[in-house]
């Protein structure tokens, strides 16, 4: 799936919940960035240290006015119910400018109510400065069940390695995205692989960077 994703069905509303689709289990000290955001004590979205107490994540995880007293953060942990720390939500900030009807802008800043402290398991990463090229590999990190049509996530952090995609490409009928395609997007594929619902919000990582949030698709590892 293009700019890979929350399930999308009519009018590009990513559902949470989800899965990885065709993924491999992994451990936090190969992914130190991710972290789980969790609404009343369940993992509804993904997500990466910026700072010791920055989160990026999609804005769509916290559209609706979500109070903060719900979210925390679990960070340096393999597992999304156990382990690591676990730390209350101070602020958020959608980017002022997120249209959740064209996914325009889906990202967005958590301040956490304490900092983080950094070690093998958690750790920043760094933003990219521009744009990785059309067949760039990278990966994307979370939490899902490992087939299209699951419903229980699994507690073990689980990984794809997909393949950076033009615009043009992603745009054409190849893909069949056309105008959804907005210039602030970027597309990733594999056929097989892919990030749905639960992983929303978490990294997309090119050459030790972060290069991308995960916002949307249409299904769940579909060409």
């Amino acid at each position: 799936a293009c700019t890979l994703a929350a399930e999308v069905p009519q009018g590009m509303l990513p559902q949470l919940d989800g899965r990885i689709v065709g993924g491999t289990a992994t451990t936090i000290g190969a992914f130190p960035w991710q972290i789980s955001l969790q609404r009343s004590g369940s993992h509804s979205c993904g997500g990466s240290v910026y700072s010791a107490n920055i989160i990026i994540t999609a804005a769509h995880c916290l559209q609706g006015g979500v109070s903060t007293s719900v979210l925390k953060v679990r960070a340096g942990s393999t597992t999304w119910n156990a382990g690591g720390h676990l730390v209350s939500v101070a602020a958020y900030k959608n980017h002022e400018g997120y249209n959740p009807s064209t996914m325009v802008n889906d990202i967005a800043v958590i301040r956490l109510s304490s900092s983080l402290t950094f070690g093998p398991n958690i750790k920043a990463i760094e933003m990219a400065t521009q744009a990785p090229v059309d067949g760039a590999a990278a990966a994307v990190s979370g939490w899902g069940t490992l087939q299209s049509g699951g419903f229980t996530l699994p507690t073990t952090l689980q990984f794809v390695e997909v393949e950076m995609v033009s615009q043009e490409e992603c745009s054409s009928s190849t893909y069949g995205y056309g105008s959804n395609v907005r210039p602030t997007m970027i597309c990733a594929y594999s056929k097989g692989k892919d990030a749905c619902q639960g992983d929303s919000g978490g990294p997309l990582v090119s050459g030790g960077k972060l290069v991308g949030v995960v916002s949307w698709g249409v299904g769940c590892a579909k060409p």
